[in-house]
């Protein structure tokens, strides 16, 4: 397999205990509990800088999962999300202790008012010299939505319409409000900035009026590089619109696949180009040594995942309460106000996950046999051989297949470093991704252990760098400055 570019790799992490697999914290040997302590946030940073990461990318959520059973009692035993603190608060010092790493943070489009979250973002931006990115989500958590003193969220579709109106509110903020040569340091003159090159923005549109102008002077990107993962065909022409990095999260080759034909359709219908994002997809890397090494530290790892902690989680995204539900049954399809896309991922998946029947590099279906240098929803209470797969190649998972380990999380690839990397390419040939959003199984191990197999591998096949990246997140992820492009629509808000 060859490829022109590089694979990219990010870290998916949580200001919290417990995130896209919930109950690994009960592992000897996950740190993810030390999530209150600066040390642990800065060292992690180190670390995946080391590794010549994108990024580390930061999820959050403003409510508890409490679609489950009615309640956030299940999340709370099996700390699904919760607890949960501000991700935003890691990112100053993590700069402080990197050069070159990366922070994608994530921000709701209906829990803060744009004018003071763009000065938040430039804040950021300028602290971590042009190393900020913003995963911009609609939200989807009823609960969330209640404890900001509203009833419900927003429709599904409506949420778009809000962000998209907020995404202009904020590109006029930090492309159109301060002119390039707007501070003049002229002290002869008593002149910080030129009041004649600083302009109020004057937006009056259905959901917000911002005067403007903007409180802060221009920063490295001006606009943080813009993160999204809405795959709804709603969440799709918002991506195509507005994101540089888009995340897509499917148990299946032919799923993820689809997504990205979806996406690159989109973005082209928007008159940005098939490449002009980066796609990264989810999954998780079990590996060691060897591939029988690998395969029974995934038997022993997996071993802690709770089956009720990823109902909550799935309950959670779809808006429905899989307590409910026939857990030996698939999904059936169904309409709800929460990630369309979880329910399509949960109804729709089949076969052996990752390519069908494990080989190596490949996937188990849930059920089957982690075998070594397999990967997926393999049942980690079965004994491991190589590339064995019980799984039906065509059979639709149930409910409790996917509660296995969370289907809508993505895949899960076990092997060794080689083994590993021909999964990747494989990956990123079949489907067309630029990368992975690396969750993790144990925190740090996780990135430790792909650090130490799987980066070297890709770099002895050209396919990693080998050398620290400098510059802005943008720039080094395009290649191509730090500003906007000229195609994005966030650009046509510049004045001289």
């Amino acid at each position: 397999m060859t490829r022109r570019t590089p694979i990219r790799l990010n870290a998916f992490a949580i200001n919290g205990v417990g995130h896209q697999i919930p109950g690994l914290w009960r592992h000897p040997d996950d740190r993810s509990r030390d999530y209150t302590s600066l040390e642990h946030w800065t060292n992690l940073a180190r670390l995946l800088e080391r590794g010549h990461f994108d990024g580390i990318f930061l999820a959050d959520a403003l409510g508890p999962y409490d679609v489950y059973e009615g309640s956030a009692d299940a999340a709370l035993r099996t700390a699904a999300k919760i607890p949960m603190n501000d991700p935003m608060m890691l990112v100053s010092a993590m700069a402080a202790v990197t050069e070159t790493l990366g922070f994608g943070v994530t921000a709701t489009t209906t829990a803060e008012h744009p004018y003071t979250f763009a000065r938040r973002m430039s804040t950021l931006d300028h602290l971590t010299r042009g190393r900020i990115g913003w995963n911009v989500v609609t939200g989807y958590l009823k609960s969330a939505a209640q404890n900001l003193g509203q009833v419900d969220q927003l429709s599904h579709d409506e949420r778009y319409d809000h962000a998209d109106e907020y995404l202009e509110v904020v590109y006029k903020l930090w492309e159109g409000s301060w002119q390039d040569d707007a501070v003049v340091l002229d002290a002869e003159r008593d002149t910080f900035a030129d009041p004649a090159r600083v302009h109020p923005i004057a937006h009056e549109g259905r959901y917000f009026s911002v005067p403007g102008p903007h409180l802060c002077e221009p920063s490295p990107q001006r606009t943080p590089v813009v993160y999204q993962a809405g795959a709804s065909p709603r969440g799709i022409r918002f991506a195509a619109r507005h994101a540089e990095a888009i995340f897509v999260a499917a148990p299946t080759i032919e799923q993820t696949r689809e997504q990205v034909t979806k996406i690159r359709d989109g973005l082209e219908a928007a008159g940005r180009g098939r490449d002009a994002a980066r796609i990264y997809a989810l999954l998780t890397i079990v590996t060691d040594e060897t591939d029988e090494l690998a395969a029974a530290k995934y038997r022993d790892v997996f071993a802690y995942a709770s089956e009720v902690g990823n109902l909550v989680l799935n309950s959670g995204w779809s808006g429905l309460d899989l307590s409910q539900q026939d857990l030996d049954a698939p999904l059936e399809p169904a309409a709800t106000n929460a990630i369309q896309t979880t329910v399509a991922s949960l109804s729709g998946a089949r076969g052996g996950g990752v390519g069908g029947p494990a080989g190596a590099g490949s996937s188990a279906g849930p059920g089957g046999t982690a075998g070594a240098g397999s990967g997926g929803l393999a049942d980690p209470g079965e004994p491991a051989g190589a590339g064995d797969s019980d799984f039906a190649g065509d059979a639709r998972w149930t409910l409790r297949d996917s509660a296995r380990i969370n289907a809508t999380g993505g895949p899960v690839v076990v092997g060794s470093g080689e083994t590993v990397a021909d999964a990747l390419e494989r990956l990123v040939a079949e489907t067309g991704v630029d990368g992975f959003n690396l969750a993790y199984a144990l925190n740090p191990g996780t990135w430790e252990d792909v650090i130490e197999h799987v980066v070297p591998v890709l770099q002895r096949r050209g396919l990693y760098p080998t050398e620290p990246q400098p510059g802005t997140l943008r720039d080094r992820m395009f290649g191509a400055g730090d500003r906007l492009p000229a195609a994005h629509p966030g650009a046509s808000y510049r004045r001289g």
